[in-house]
This record gives C-alpha cells, structure tokens and sequence, in this order.
C-alpha cells in the first residue's frame, strides 16, 4: 500500500540550465516521479542549476550553482548528505553515478537506499575506488541503455538483478513528420529533390566520437553515386575549426552547410529537410537524436558499436554500420538515398514514428520506472 507522504530526494547535475542528454534524462525522471507518485514530497537538489522555479506544495528545489566551481562539488556533496541526515527520505535517486559516493556516506549514516543512473562515458570504464565501492551498494543502478549495463556488468562485476535498464525517452510531440520547410530551403540554396544529410551533434573536440568527420571523409564517395547530395551538420562547438579544414581537404565547399547553433525550437524543421540522419557514432551512451529523426519519419543511420544499436534496435529501425569504415558508411548512405536499402521499414515515416513512439516514448519510460520503483515501495 503506497504511504501517503513518502519523502524523495532527487538528486541532478542540470535540470534548467543546461540542453544535454542528462539534463533531458533528469526532466523526464522528475515528470515521471511526479506522475506516478503525485502524493510524495520531493526533494530536487541540482548541482549546477543557479535558478529554479518557486517551490511547490509538494516540490522543494536546491539549487547550488552560484558557487564557484571550484568549491561546488565538496559543497553538493556536504549539502546532500546534510539534509538527507535531517530528512531521512525513503529513497535517494541520483541522474549521476558520480553522485552515488555522497549516497553510500548517506546510506552508511542512516541507511538510507539509493539508485543511480548511469548514461554513457560516465559509467565506462570506471576507475575510482570510492565510485566503485558505491556502485556495488547500490539499491538499484539504472543504464539509459542495454550497452552501458553490459559495459557496467562486465567492468564492474555488479550483481545482474540490481543493474537494470531505463531507456532514454523524449518528447514525440515536438517532432512530427512534415514536409522538407521552404524556409530552410531558401536560406540554403537548397532543392526539394535534392538528397540531403543531416547529423545534430555537438561540435566539441572531446565528442569527435560522434562520426561526423567520417561522413565528410565519405562525401567524395558518396557524390560520385549522388552528385547533388547535399550535408547538413547542426551544431557548435570547438571542433568547427577542424571540421572547416576537412571541408576544404575533400573539397566539399559546395556540398556541406555547417548552420551553427539551432534553438530547440526551430530543430524539429532540420529534421524535416532531410532524406537521412546519419550519426556513425562510436562512443554514444544511446543517442536522443536517433528517436527524434525516426520520430519524424527519417531513414537513420547509427554505428554498431555503441549505445545506438539501442536506440535503433539493433537494425529494426534504423542502419547500423561500422563508424571506422568509410567504405561502409558510404555505401550504406548511398543506398538508403537510392531507396534500396533492405529494411522497408526505413522508408515507412508513419510505421517508423509509431515504432519509435511505442518503443521509446514517455508513457513507455514512465511504465518502466513506475515498474522498479513498485518492487521498491513493495520491500520497504
């Protein structure tokens, strides 16, 4: 029987300033908490938030940005255990492994349980005595993905019942199928025939994992198939200087636009321009960006190494190639836009939102969370 008056304490790196996948991820867990539970008291601690809504009756934001970096973690972590001492809460849900090692001091003080959620480079390759002995008395350790808790299990040597997974979601109803927009098409020179690529991704250095280069050392293959094939890349970061020089080597001046930063608002238009979302990635935790193009209808193409091959089903929904090939990449894109690729799902958008919505979607999410937190609420 649910408690009327259960005391959660929800604990994110980012919820309202920042864009990334984790950030996404904590909204969503919080909207979820809130669905299933609407009766619990929560408490949402985020590290470096530095506004946050007014509190709500059952709704109490902490907020601790406005430190200076330096100093913020030892003071989240103070600040975490602190109140979680005084407040005693049923359980501890953190959207950071990392956060887990102020859970296992809370735990060892009052014997508080804790989740955490692993995403991607975050849960790989994990070196860190204190993390790891944190992780191993961990109540529950959720992966956005089948990858990460293979990785996880096989790394780590966790137990296989406590590690489960929780798919990324998003939200569908930003991201319908439309027609190619006029609007970009006139701000790029761009033809309605014309086939057109595109990739969303940060443009950082430290994310050159996410294959974009390799569709540009492809191109030179590809147009000699396509020669009107046009590459789109959304995006901005510190890694433009690169991507420009590569430009220039492969002599694509004329065939790839780099746009720059797209506000959230006018994305889902980039994915009605093109003909294909191509991310050969190697290094992906799972990839919102994947279900944000099936969710309009696109043929995508992900690499076979990382956490797409979950957010594309192993191929159900989507091409998986390897991301160090380029003979491949480029065959593959090729044949997708010559509408011969062996998966007719591909070219299905209807089928393919309704695959990814069922498949991938919040009430999805929310059943499977809504799944653990039930045997949770059951063993206390």
């Amino acid at each position: 029987m649910q408690k009327s008056r259960d005391r959660y304490h929800l604990w994110f790196p980012d919820l309202f300033n920042a864009k990334g996948g984790i950030q996404r991820y904590s909204s969503f867990c919080l909207q979820a908490f809130q669905s299933l539970y609407p009766n619990f008291d929560y408490d949402i601690f985020i590290k470096h938030d530095t506004k946050v809504p007014s509190n709500f009756s059952n709704l109490c934001f902490h907020a601790i940005g406005n430190w200076p970096l330096s100093l913020r973690t030892p003071a989240f972590a103070a600040y975490l255990i602190s109140l979680g001492c005084l407040h005693r809460p049923s359980l501890v849900f953190s959207s950071h492994l990392n956060f887990s090692i102020a859970a296992y001091r809370l735990r060892q003080l009052t014997g508080t349980p804790y989740w955490a959620v692993g995403h991607g480079i975050d849960a790989w390759n994990i070196q860190n005595p204190a993390l790891q002995t944190a992780l191993h008395h961990a109540d529950r350790v959720l992966t956005g993905s089948d990858y990460t808790r293979d990785r996880l299990l096989r790394e780590q040597n966790l137990d296989p019942k406590k590690v489960l997974v929780l798919p990324n979601t998003f939200d569908a109803d930003n991201f319908q199928i439309a027609p190619k927009p006029d609007s970009l098409l006139n701000r790029y020179g761009l033809k309605p025939e014309q086939p057109i690529i595109l990739t969303v991704a940060r443009l950082a250095k430290s994310e050159q994992y996410k294959g974009y280069d390799k569709i540009l050392a492809a191109l030179p293959q590809i147009r000699q198939a396509i020669p009107n094939v046009h590459y789109v890349l959304v995006g901005k970061g510190d890694d433009k200087p690169r991507i420009e020089q590569l430009i220039s080597q492969y002599q694509l001046q004329d065939c790839v636009t780099l746009t720059g930063f797209v506000p959230d608002e006018e994305l889902s238009s980039y994915y009605h321009l093109c003909d294909l979302f191509a991310m050969p990635s190697k290094a992906e935790g799972f990839g919102i960006v994947y279900l944000e193009a099936l969710a309009c209808g696109k043929p995508t193409l992900g690499g076979n190494q990382d956490g797409a091959q979950d957010a594309l089903c192993h191929g159900e929904l989507g091409a998986l190639v390897d991301p160090d090939d380029l003979s491949a990449i480029a065959q593959t894109i090729i044949q997708i836009l010559q509408g011969m690729y062996p998966n007719p799902l591909i070219y299905q958008p209807e089928a393919l939102r309704d695959r990814v919505i069922n498949q991938f979607g919040f009430e999805r999410f929310k059943k499977t969370l809504g799944g653990y937190l039930e045997k949770h609420l059951e063993s206390i």
